[in-house]
């Protein structure tokens, strides 16, 4: 296959036609053999000899090659888990502190809320004034406090995330071909693959997610002392289904958000690459596009976020554990929200959450498009 600029194709064409010379070649020994034996080439071997052994080297050429194209499909895949992985954890940790400070400002509010005050202090501070308290009470580290087991996370879930989402695409693409970047049939395509890839990074890797969100809503007492301990300790807390509590809520947020992530960047992205004569974007185009996409998506569902968060956190010892505990399903926890702290609840921490999300879903489809261009996969690298 060829890359977005066509670097390739001339050395494909080349090895294909040099192969295709080789087997007719193959294929036209033997009955230059019969002809010989038929001349009377007694000293030689018997056309039937000839052609057994060519069979012979035939199957065996024809199995090098299947080999040889297995191999490369196999390339072509680390290569685009790597690219998917990689993006997801460089963007992650380009805005940890902003990520922090959303889940903080989540918890916070749940806090605030169940004992009836008026606010933490955290809660009356403007971000930047935020990011001074928790760097002047914990450290400037805290600021990446449970970074490391995002890391962890995201480079199984990026990588299956953007892994299932091109596959989904090219699947449906052989079906029905694409009309265009606004075509309602290519939308829908980009909102469904999108939805699918979601759920299915999320699942695979939802223990990890868990255990960062505890991770990071610690502030002076720490509960869990790290990723290893984490884990032990929820199940010893709350049983193995304790490592999944919340994950219905996750798929019903990331699914929607994942969706419209996807569909918004990559329809904006189509769009203008319409207008130009260049195959891929450059980075201005990524970003701005990125940014677009982020901003719309964490609007559209930033409250169904704030109900997983204070779902997970539930029966933690270490943060969130004050006050009645909230009812443990998802209807339960969304009207509880509502009714102590109002439409404002459902929203809160959404400053820092556009602060995060916006350049970290920029960065991400950046990231992606840059590894893809640089590994040179050929997954759908140009029309999307």
């Amino acid at each position: 296959m060829c890359n977005a600029e066509g670097e390739g194709c001339e050395a494909d064409v080349t090895r294909a036609v040099v192969v295709d010379e080789e087997r007719h070649q193959l294929r036209a020994r033997p009955a230059a053999a019969a002809a010989a034996a038929a001349a009377g080439d007694e000293g030689g071997p018997t056309a039937a000899a000839v052609v057994a052994d060519l069979d012979e080297d035939l199957l065996q050429e024809e199995a090098t090659s299947s080999g040889s194209l297995l191999s490369v499909d196999t390339l072509e895949q680390a290569k685009l888990l790597l690219s998917g992985g990689v993006a997801g954890a460089f963007s992650k940790s380009c805005t940890a502190p902003l990520a922090r400070l959303t889940i903080l400002y989540q918890v916070n509010g749940m806090q605030t809320a169940a004992a009836g005050s008026g606010g933490s202090l955290l809660m009356r501070l403007g971000v930047g004034a935020a990011l001074r308290h928790v760097a002047r009470t914990e450290g400037l580290a805290a600021l990446w406090k449970g970074n490391g087991v995002t890391i962890i996370h995201r480079l199984p879930y990026s990588a299956t995330n953007f892994w299932v989402y091109e596959h989904v695409n090219e699947l449906w693409k052989r079906h029905i071909p694409s009309q265009g970047a606004w075509a309602a049939g290519d939308v829908a395509r980009r909102l469904v693959a999108g939805g699918v890839a979601g759920m299915s990074a999320c699942a695979l890797a939802y223990p990890l997610d868990l255990v960062r969100t505890r991770l990071a809503a610690q502030t002076t007492r720490s509960y869990y002392t790290g990723i290893g301990h984490a884990l032990r300790t929820i199940v010893a807390d709350e049983g193995a289904r304790g490592l999944y509590r919340g994950l219905g809520p996750t798929l019903l947020q990331v699914a929607p958000s994942l969706a419209i992530n996807y569909a918004a960047y990559e329809t904006m992205r189509s769009a203008w690459l319409a207008q130009t004569d260049l195959p891929t974007p450059t980075v201005p185009m990524s970003l701005a596009c990125g940014s677009a996409a982020g901003l719309v998506s964490s609007t559209a569902t930033f409250p169904l976020d704030l109900v997983r968060r204070r779902l997970q956190l539930r029966g933690q010892g270490g943060a969130g554990g004050g006050g009645p505990q909230q009812p443990a399903t998802f209807r339960g926890t969304f009207s509880a929200v509502l009714q102590r702290e109002g439409v404002r609840g459902l929203y809160s921490g959404i400053l820092p959450e556009y602060y995060k999300v916006v350049p970290g879903v920029a960065i991400a489809f950046c990231t992606y498009e840059l590894m893809k261009k640089m590994l040179g996969v050929q997954t759908n690298a140009t029309q999307r």
